[in-house]
C-alpha cells in the first residue's frame, strides 16, 4: 500500500523552528497579507467603479490583481495559523489542493503579464489600430486563454508532484506544499517528474518572458524614434510600473524553478517568501504610486464619496429643521 494511505498527513517545517521567532514572524506576514488583501481588492474595486480606467491595460490589471489575491490566499491563512498555534500538519488532500491552486494562480499570472505586455506594445507601437486589435472580446481571448494555460499546467504540475507514493518522514521544509520539497519526500524515482516539472516550469517561464522582451524591446525601439521628449517620458513613465512587476516576479520565480534540484537549498524559502507573500503585495502600490492615471481616478472617487456624504449629511440636516426625525 502507498504511502499517501498509511500516512495520509504532513508536516510542513515553516519558515523557522525558533520558538521566539514565531510571534514576530506572525505579526509580520498578517500585516503583509492584510495589506495584499486591501491593496488587490481595493485597486480591482477603483478600476470597477471608475469610468477612466475602463481600458484593455487595466481589464488585464484587474485579472492580475484578482491572482494575486487567490494565490496569496491558497498560502498565508495556513502559515499564519501555523505560526500562531504550532500545528504544522496538513492532510494529504489539502496539500495537493494547495500546490494545485498556487501553481494554477502563479501560472496564470506569468501569462497575464505577457497579455499586459502585449497590449502596451499595440498601444505604443500602433496606436492607431489598438482599438481594433485589443478589442474587448480580444481582451477576453486572452484571458480565457491565460487561464486554460494554467489549468493544464497546473494539472501536470500536480500529477508529476503527488503521481508517486511517499514514505517517511512525512516532513516538507517548507512552509507550503511546493514541488521540490514534496517531491525528496518520494519512494520512487523522481528523476522523470522533475525533468517534466523543469521543462513545463520552462516554457511557461521562458516563453512569457520572450513575449515580454520582444514587446519591450520593440516599444523601446519606438520610443526611441520619438523626437519628442515628452512623449518619450509618457512612454516610459507607462511602463515602468509593468517593468518592476515584471522584474520582482520573474526574478524570484527563475531563482526557484529553473534551476536544478540538487541545487535547491535552504534560500529556497526566502525567495519563496518573496514571491507569494511580498510580491503580491508590492504589486498594487507599483501600479497606483507610479501610474498617474489610478491616483487621478483614486482622486476623483474619493473626492465624489466625501461630496456624496456631505449631500446626505445636508439633506438630513434640512428633514430636521422641518421637525422629521426619521426611524
Amino acid at each position: 500500500m502507498g504511502g499517501n494511505y498509511t500516512q495520509p498527513k504532513f508536516i510542513l517545517l515553516g519558515i523557522t523552528d525558533t520558538p521566539w521567532a514565531q510571534a514576530p514572524l506572525f505579526v509580520l506576514f498578517l500585516l503583509i497579507y492584510i495589506v495584499t488583501l486591501v491593496g488587490n481588492i481595493g485597486l480591482m474595486v477603483l478600476v470597477w467603479v471608475a469610468p477612466s480606467l475602463h481600458t484593455p491595460m487595466y481589464f488585464f490589471l484587474t485579472h492580475f490583481s484578482l491572482a494575486d489575491v487567490c494565490y496569496s490566499t491558497v498560502i498565508s491563512p495556513k502559515m499564519l495559523t501555523d505560526l500562531l498555534f504550532g500545528d504544522k500538519t496538513i492532510s494529504w488532500a489539502g496539500c495537493v489542493t494547495q500546490f494545485h491552486l498556487f501553481s494554477l494562480f502563479v501560472t496564470a499570472e506569468c501569462h497575464l503579464l505577457a497579455a499586459m505586455a502585449y497590449d502596451r506594445h499595440v498601444a505604443i507601437c500602433h496606436p492607431l489600430s489598438y482599438v481594433l486589435v485589443v478589442s474587448p472580446r480580444a481582451c477576453w481571448q486572452l484571458v480565457a486563454w491565460c487561464y486554460l494555460v494554467a489549468s493544464l499546467s497546473a494539472l501536470l504540475y500536480t500529477g508529476c508532484t503527488f503521481g508517486g507514493s511517499f514514505c517517511g518522514p512525512h516532513h516538507i521544509d517548507h512552509f507550503f506544499c511546493d514541488a521540490s520539497p514534496v517531491l525528496r519526500l518520494a519512494c520512487s524515482d523522481t528523476r522523470g517528474c522533475e525533468a517534466a516539472i523543469f521543462a513545463l516550469a520552462m516554457a511557461n517561464g521562458l516563453g512569457t518572458s520572450v513575449v515580454i522582451l520582444l514587446s519591450y524591446g520593440r516599444i523601446l525601439h519606438a520610443v526611441l524614434g520619438t523626437s519628442s521628449a515628452p512623449s518619450r517620458a509618457r512612454a516610459f513613465r507607462t511602463c515602468a510600473s509593468h517593468l518592476a512587476s515584471v522584474a520582482v516576479f520573474f526574478g524570484s520565480l527563475f531563482f526557484m524553478y529553473l534551476q536544478p534540484a540538487s541545487r535547491h537549498g535552504s534560500q529556497d524559502k526566502v525567495a519563496s517568501v518573496f514571491y507569494t507573500v511580498v510580491s503580491p503585495m508590492l504589486n498594487p502600490f507599483i501600479y497606483s504610486l507610479r501610474n498617474r492615471e489610478v491616483k487621478a481616478a483614486l482622486g476623483r472617487v474619493l473626492n465624489l464619496c466625501w461630496h456624496q456624504r456631505g449631500a446626505a449629511r445636508g439633506i438630513r440636516e434640512s428633514w430636521n429643521g422641518l421637525g422629521w426625525r426619521g426611524p
